[in-house]
């Protein structure tokens, strides 16, 4: 008999490591290209041999342990020979045991990385790393970040370097990016070849028109809807989507789908009104790069022009492919009461798409033009666009070809959007009251809640009652399934958003106000923007008005059309003659917080005023001037716009220097800033840097109210807008606390 072989077992290793990611997210976000669902790869300067069992413990700078169970080597990889190419050192662990959580953490992280680790071995090391870890170095740190393939780079705001050139992630049907290049790495190559297109950059849809020669037809979307969803995602394999694609799988994804992002483009992070909607969202809602509004979705950070720009980007391709011929001009629209700061941003999300902006227009000055265009009219409209987002009211006097719009206004939070949070409010207070609790705090949940509410308010605008109803919505305490199905009358909706019908109506008896206007002056009530379909609207709106109001235009295509018009008619000898208002003055801070008119509202654009101040000490070399845009006399109920510095004054005493600073409105309403020397006459161009946040202007100017959003800009909250005769109906989170 032989001698026995004895086969000494091999000892288990420990890979214990503390990576430098601070969350979860960072974590799923980069380290993608290091694991697979098989196993994952490790840089070590001593891999261990194949075979090897190995117990895995990997933990963020936190503590928080992120993979944990248990594997073996399954090969190992040695340092470069001089000469070959780059790889690094390490080895290849094959999973053989993991956690829940673990497996769960492993699979998102593979998810967000198309192509990248999808298999069952562990993944080879590329030519660069991510993550520089040392075999069992608890103090391993990770490489700076790069963006991973297949999803965009960080929030931009203006031009950056090309970044490398990176092999194209995959694209799902529908998807789209600025300028056609998958990854939208900044600024896309602006052309102005090809036809010219009118675009509504809606809140809710988007919609985009041709026209040739004075006739304009709307073109439709890949799926043959001639509107498109004003919403942007990544599914679970990190494909981008845009408009309807978007849209269909929100309900299931609601945290990487931006929605209503209109509402936010242009505004500082600090603004009131954006402390307002950070809790309206499923997704987050966070500071930007130059202190803007900004959002985070699919583990990545994007400024809203990035957002507008995948819309816009998806509009030229699908302009491109209906008209067969390059698309790169482009006459975009706006909310009539939008700011400087959300015109220049919807200007730069053009130029980001691709696009060569050739005009921004107000949204009811189109609509204007799209009622009046051909027709030989001399009269005097009000064109009342509720949308989907916002309300805009303006009085647009139509002589011929000469549009002129005499005084404008709006609401940049009230549009369908509200009416839908009213309807949810009440659809999760009777399904409190049927069943004993409240919905889960689960957002899948609220999105089919808010998807119900919204189908059933457009069914009460052609019948008397309809169902709300999501089949299997949650669990019971028992763990039966509950279903949400309420019956809502024409009546209840009425009187659940009759106080936001009622603001809409107090915005255009202001707008009428504000130049001196009576009923007696308007010929025609024009209306426009899906939210005006409600019987409820189109009925207060004839009382309050004293006429009918016309509905001679399509209320989701008119403002579209209006812009492809306007483009088309700039290239002929017939051309359109628009003359556009200011929506909100603009002004300057004093001490103790008060406002100095220097361009009032309805100004008739272009237009241009100077200011002038003097040092206030001996031998001051600069001067400084925060821009305000508000009717308000204070500061605090005023959207802060930056603040002018004029540098390089020569030495004088006290008073002695002074300096003018001019401020230039063109026809878009978008300011410029210049300034002048009154000693010298020399004239530069000044600043309007934005950087300094508005608490530390209005602290220098002796504010000490807290800033308040413009009553046109203020968002109204659930239980403001409750009609007094529906007491017991208080806003839904009153309810839940007891209040």
């Amino acid at each position: 008999m032989g001698a026995d072989k004895r086969v000494e077992p091999r000892i288990e290793a420990k890979l214990a490591i503390r990576l430098a990611f601070g969350s979860l997210e960072e974590f799923v976000e980069r380290w993608a290209l290091n694991v697979s669902r098989g196993g994952l790869f490790v840089r070590t300067r001593d891999p261990k041999p194949p075979g090897t069992p190995v117990s895995i413990d990997l933990q963020i700078a936190t503590g928080q342990r992120v993979v944990r169970g248990r594997g073996v080597v399954a090969w190992t990889c040695s340092p470069s020979a001089p000469g070959e190419a780059h790889r690094d050192p390490g080895m290849g662990i094959r999973f053989v045991e993991l956690d829940a959580e673990s497996r769960r953490l492993v699979d998102l992280v593979v998810a967000t990385q198309p192509g990248a680790g999808q298999g069952d071995d562990p993944p080879r090391p590329p030519e660069a790393r991510l993550e520089d870890l040392d075999f069992g170095d608890p103090r391993a740190e990770a490489a700076p970040a790069r963006s991973p393939p297949g999803l965009p780079p960080p929030a931009v705001t203006g031009p950056e370097p090309e970044p490398p050139a990176r092999e194209p992630p995959a694209r799902a049907a529908g998807a789209a990016s600025p300028g056609g290049d998958p990854e939208g790495p900044g600024r896309a190559p602006a052309t102005r070849a090809g036809r010219v297109v009118g675009i509504d950059l809606g809140t809710t849809n988007c919609c985009v028109a041709v026209a040739e020669r004075g006739r304009a037809r709307v073109l439709a979307s890949r799926q043959g809807w001639t509107t498109m969803p004003s919403v942007v995602a990544f599914d679970a394999h990190g494909r981008l989507l845009v408009g309807h694609p978007a849209k269909a799988q929100m309900v299931v994804n609601p945290t990487n789908t931006v929605y209503g992002s209109k509402r936010l483009v242009g505004r500082p992070w600090a603004s009131p009104t954006v402390q307002a909607c950070r809790d309206r969202f499923h997704y987050g809602i966070v500071p930007g790069r130059r202190g803007e509004a900004a959002v985070r979705f699919a583990g990545r950070e994007f400024s809203l022009q990035q957002v507008a720009a995948y819309l816009l980007g998806e509009i030229r391709q699908v302009a491109a492919q209906a008209l067969g011929e390059e698309v790169g001009r482009a006459v975009v629209t706006v909310p009539a009461y939008y700011n400087d700061h959300q015109r220049q941003a919807v200007r730069e999300a053009g130029e980001l798409a691709g696009f060569h902006v050739e005009r921004i227009v107000n949204e009811p000055t189109a609509a204007a033009l799209a009622f009046g265009y051909g027709r030989n009219l001399d009269e005097r409209v009000l064109v009342y666009d509720l949308g989907g987002g916002t309300f805009d009211a303006s009085v647009v006097e139509i002589q011929g070809e000469v549009y002129e719009v005499l005084s404008t206004g709006g609401d940049t939070f009230l549009g369908g959007a509200d009416f839908d949070a009213q309807l949810v409010d009440h659809l999760v207070w009777r399904f409190m009251e049927e069943n004993g609790f409240a919905p889960p705090d689960d957002k899948v949940v609220w999105q089919r809640i808010r998807d119900a509410a919204e189908e059933t308010k457009v069914a009460l605008s052609e019948r008397e009652a309809a169902v709300a109803h999501v089949p299997y919505l949650c669990k019971d305490r028992r763990g039966d399934d509950v279903d949400l199905r309420v019956e809502v009358s024409r009546a209840e909706l009425e009187e659940l958003t009759g106080r936001l019908v009622e603001r809409s109506v107090e915005v255009c008896q202001e707008v009428l106000a504000a130049k001196g206007l009576s009923l007696a002056d308007l010929d025609e009530v024009v209306m426009v923007g899906g939210q005006s379909r409600m019987p409820l609207v189109a009925r207060r709106i004839g009382e309050a008005l004293g006429r009918e109001p016309t509905r001679g235009v399509h209320p989701d295509e008119a403002v579209a059309i209006g812009a492809a018009l306007l483009a088309d008619s700039a290239s002929r000898i017939d051309s359109v003659v628009l003359i556009d208002v200011l929506p909100m003055g603009i002004g300057v801070g004093l001490p103790g917080g008060r406002m100095a008119p220097v361009i009032p509202r309805n100004a008739r654009l272009p237009v241009r005023r100077s200011y002038e101040l003097a040092t206030v000490r001996d031998g001051q070399a600069d001067l400084e001037l925060a821009v305000f845009q508000g009717d308000s006399p204070r500061v605090a109920e005023c959207e802060y716009l930056g603040t002018v510095r004029v540098e390089g004054l020569p030495p004088a005493p006290r008073g002695a220097a002074k300096v003018a600073v001019e401020f230039t409105l063109g026809a878009e309403g978008i300011l410029a800033v210049a300034a002048r020397d009154l000693g010298t006459g020399r004239v530069t161009q000044a600043r309007l840097a934005t950087l300094e946040t508005p608490e530390a202007v209005r602290a220098r100017l002796g504010v000490t109210d807290p800033p308040a959003p413009p009553p046109g800009q203020r968002p109204t909250p659930l239980a403001r807008v409750r009609p007094q005769a529906s007491a017991p109906r208080r806003s839904f989170l009153e309810r839940l606390l007891g209040r």
